[in-house]
């Protein structure tokens, strides 16, 4: 689904991916892979213009993300009946945090005000030490404040807000 300016969040992801691999910690991507008939596109009743349809290019991480091959890959939102906008949601990114016994999450992406924020609170309430990305976030905003709105609640609620000063050239 197009986030507005959702493309400027890619290198700066790419930064902290290079840090968290100097470090050989897990990295996991969360994705929507939506069946065809999905209950949050519009013309099943839902809020969302089509987007992110599994086995579509619409459904694939930006090109210009680089993933590491050891990248465990997350699919949610993939029954047609169930929203899904936490990475926990029917999910295994639970069960697989807790097998690599990972106890800090950090989180950023698209978009700030749905996906990132719901990630975010599922992270603090399974007990993780939780990080948001600003700088490697950006959100819809569809009703005005909306993104502003979602970064106060995650940090009122115990996240830690973080931001990388990349050196532009």
């Amino acid at each position: 689904m197009p986030v507005p300016n959702g493309e400027e969040i890619i290198p700066i992801l790419n930064t902290y991916i290079e840090i968290f691999k100097k470090e050989d910690a897990k990295i996991f991507a969360t994705r929507d892979w939506h069946p065809n008939n999905h209950i949050s596109f519009k013309e099943n009743g839902g809020k969302w213009p089509r987007h992110c349809v599994r086995e579509t290019e619409g459904a694939k991480f930006y090109p210009g993300l680089k993933l590491p091959e050891t990248t465990i890959i997350i699919s949610k939102a993939t029954e047609p009946d169930k929203e899904g906008y936490s990475g926990f949601n029917d999910t295994k990114l639970l069960k697989e945090l807790k097998k690599e016994q990972i106890k800090r999450v950090f989180v950023g992406g698209l978009a700030t005000d749905y996906c990132v924020k719901n990630t975010v609170f599922d992270a603090l309430n399974f007990g993780f030490e939780t990080f948001f990305l600003i700088d490697a976030s950006r959100g819809i905003d569809s009703a005005l404040g909306d993104v502003q709105r979602a970064v106060d609640l995650m940090q009122n609620n115990g996240a830690n807000k973080i931001e990388f000063k990349a050196i532009k050239s």
